[in-house]
């Protein structure tokens, strides 16, 4: 496991080692399995390798430990100030759209613009826990058919999700990809993304109500997590990418509430 961790990493054996601290003899017998490394040193090869919390105790427990890291329900008590600094962070983005999802992409909360502006028109079946929003994103039933650069997000999308794979090896990550990937798309799907007149990021455009919403988005994560949870919640934020689309927002925020 150590070998494919460092291989997705990009590293060689002599790489890893030197920055471990350890020789590279002693490296190798730790990935043919000829000897046994000690928590300590999983967990600095690990650190190295910036292996996810997740695989970390999967580490761990290959080499007959015990986990490091906990993992609660984001529900639990000991996760109460996480929710609600989420919590704080979605409602604090409104008028705009941002939702929190977990490491598959599942939507563990969302504040009421990406309920109103992502959920319209989608499948109540798609929406059903747990809903998935790349699923939502890019499913005919979902809000695919409102998007105007459907082959050009889409396109992003799946390569961002494939880099993921390649990185992490995460089985679920790479069923939801051979999932995404089959789904069809009426659209032609740039092979390189280049920017558009005006573009500095690939936007996402939006049909709502006969308006043509213009977006970018940016990822957020816990910057110091030692809990597995909490390491693997990323909120998703939409920005309005013209002043035609802050406006239409803050006055439906308005006309709304």
């Amino acid at each position: 496991m150590l070998r494919e961790h460092r291989r997705r990493g990009g590293l060689s054996q002599l790489a890893l080692a030197s920055q471990a601290g350890v020789s590279s003899r002693h490296l190798s017998f730790v990935e043919t399995g000829r000897t046994r490394p000690s928590r300590e040193m999983i967990l600095t090869l690990a650190e190295h390798l910036d292996v996810p919390l997740r695989e970390r105790n999967r580490l761990l427990l290959a080499g007959g430990y015990a986990p490091a890291y906990p993992e609660h329900s984001l529900r639990a008590p000991e996760m109460a100030p996480v929710r609600a600094a989420v919590r704080q962070v979605l409602a604090g983005h409104e008028p705009y759209p941002a939702l929190t999802v977990d490491r598959l992409y599942n939507i563990v909360d969302l504040n009421d613009a990406a309920r109103t502006l992502l959920g319209s028109g989608v499948s109540p079946a798609l929406l059903a826990p747990p809903s998935n929003s790349l699923r939502v994103g890019l499913h005919p039933q979902g809000f695919a058919p409102r998007v105007v650069n459907l082959g050009e997000w889409r396109a992003h999308l799946l390569r961002r999700l494939q880099r993921q794979v390649d990185l992490t090896g995460d089985e679920g990550l790479s069923a939801l990809y051979e999932e995404l990937v089959a789904l069809p798309c009426d659209q032609e799907e740039p092979e390189v993304e280049l920017p558009g007149p005006g573009d500095v990021v690939v936007p996402l455009r939006l049909l709502y109500r006969g308006n043509e919403l213009v977006f970018f988005s940016t990822l957020a994560v816990i910057g110091t997590p030692l809990e597995v949870t909490a390491s693997e919640i990323v909120i998703e934020a939409f920005f309005p990418a013209d002043s035609a689309t802050a406006g239409f927002l803050n006055e439906h925020a308005r006309a709304t509430h």
